[in-house]
């Protein structure tokens, strides 16, 4: 199984959508060797607090902790990122994870640069993938791009246009 180190951003993103079967946050865990910082961890329980969207997403991660690991990472201080994100760019290079999912949109360029080989996947890019790889259906990952898209108040991201157009595409060629 491909290694992929997360942040609390995609995390909360997956974690949004809880009632769905295939539900996407297992099916990462199922076909990838999620592995965390601690961070990210201390950031998914500070979020979980909030009785809003995103605490409930952060909770619905936090309960199935058995399905990843977590590591200790030492921040690199004058990395301009949070602590989270340092750390998830930190672990990625530290154990040679084949990817980062990271949901920085605003960063993704800092982030991408700072990845000494892991490839920097988003939320939808990963969903996109489980279509290609026949586990999800391209009708359902565009549902969960729209309800994670209104959760995470992603209505004019352009990352998640483009998949939702290669979803869209790959329905029509099949």
């Amino acid at each position: 199984m491909a290694r992929i180190v997360a942040d609390t951003s995609a995390l909360v993103s997956l974690g949004t959508v809880t009632d769905a079967e295939p539900n996407p946050f297992d099916l990462l865990v199922e076909s990838h060797e999620v592995t965390l910082p601690e961070q990210v961890a201390e950031e998914l329980a500070e979020t979980a607090s909030y009785d809003d969207t995103s605490g409930k997403a952060a909770q619905a991660v936090l309960d199935r902790r058995s399905a990843f690991e977590v590591r200790p990472v030492d921040l690199d201080e004058a990395f301009p990122l949070d602590d989270g994100e340092n750390a998830a760019v930190t672990l990625a290079n530290e154990v040679d994870a084949v990817q980062l999912l990271c949901d920085e949109f605003n960063r993704l360029a800092l982030v991408h640069a700072s990845l000494a080989g892991p490839r920097l996947v988003t939320t939808p890019i990963l969903l996109v993938a489980f279509v290609r790889n026949d586990v999800l259906s391209s009708e359902a990952a565009e549902s969960f791009l729209t309800e994670i898209s209104e959760a995470r108040s992603w209505s004019a991201n352009s990352y998640v246009a483009r998949a939702k157009s290669t979803l869209r595409r790959q329905r029509e060629s099949v």
